[in-house]
């Protein structure tokens, strides 16, 4: 797994601190990670971006960002109303490639969902991953609403006969709900995929020695982590949700 893609069910469901927590589990393993950010919107010329955020959760990642825009808004619709040039799919594909010649792992992160557009003529995270025929891992949120957009992201992705890695919950919180325990039994049922980890509520809130002490706790093996998902399904998701 040279490259892997980061794409999210929506935005802020918690790709940048998912794709910290993957990069992390990598390092302590001893393996070499770079962090592609497509596309940077909302931020300014000075501002640490999302490639720096996992930089600085993570440890010693080569941070990598194709372009910056300054207003928060889908990638293609930012190009435009900044006057700048867009970043097209072939372009993520390439820096991608490039940086994976150089490191063990590339986290490609995108920008909101699968399908965001990042130039006028449509091209997609899911158009790169293509180029890359790269995994793609999915970061959903936990409570109402995710299994639909969820299972939608996932058919997408088999649709265009890409790999969906799996789930990662970017988010699960510190007292869930049921809606949030009967998702942790149902998303792998709807999506058809494993459900590969669950990042807690906050975690990006943790100082960086503590994030990456505990990222492998999040994820599971595939993903070089020692999380176990049976176990935590059976832990917070008790007989009344299923």
């Amino acid at each position: 797994m040279p490259v892997l893609v980061v794409t999210g069910t929506n935005t802020e469901v918690g790709k940048t601190v998912v794709t910290a927590a993957v990069a992390a589990t990598a390092l302590a393993g001893g393996r070499s990670v770079a962090v592609l950010k497509a596309a940077q919107t909302g931020v300014g010329p000075d501002e640490p971006g999302d490639a720096a955020e996992v930089a600085r959760l993570a440890g010693a990642v080569t941070a990598d960002e194709l372009a910056r825009y300054p207003e928060p808004l889908a990638p293609a619709t930012a190009a435009r109303r900044a006057g700048r040039a867009p970043v097209h799919p072939h372009e993520i594909a390439e820096r991608a490639a490039k940086l994976a010649t150089e490191h063990d792992l590339v986290l490609v992160e995108g920008a909101g969902g699968l399908l965001v557009r990042f130039d006028a003529a449509g091209g997609t995270l899911a158009d790169a991953a293509d180029l890359l025929r790269a995994p793609v891992l999915v970061v959903a949120s936990a409570g109402l609403g995710t299994l639909n957009a969820t299972e939608l992201t996932v058919r997408e992705l088999r649709g265009r006969g890409l790999d969906p890695a799996g789930v990662v919950i970017g988010s699960w919180p510190e007292c869930p709900g049921l809606a949030d325990r009967c998702n942790l039994l149902d998303l792998p049922d709807v999506t058809g995929v494993p459900l590969l980890g669950a990042v807690p509520e906050g975690a990006g809130r943790l100082d960086p020695p503590a994030f990456r002490a505990a990222a492998p706790h999040w994820l599971a093996p595939r993903l070089e982590g020692v999380w176990d998902a049976e176990a935590f399904r059976t832990r917070e998701a008790p007989a009344r949700a299923r």
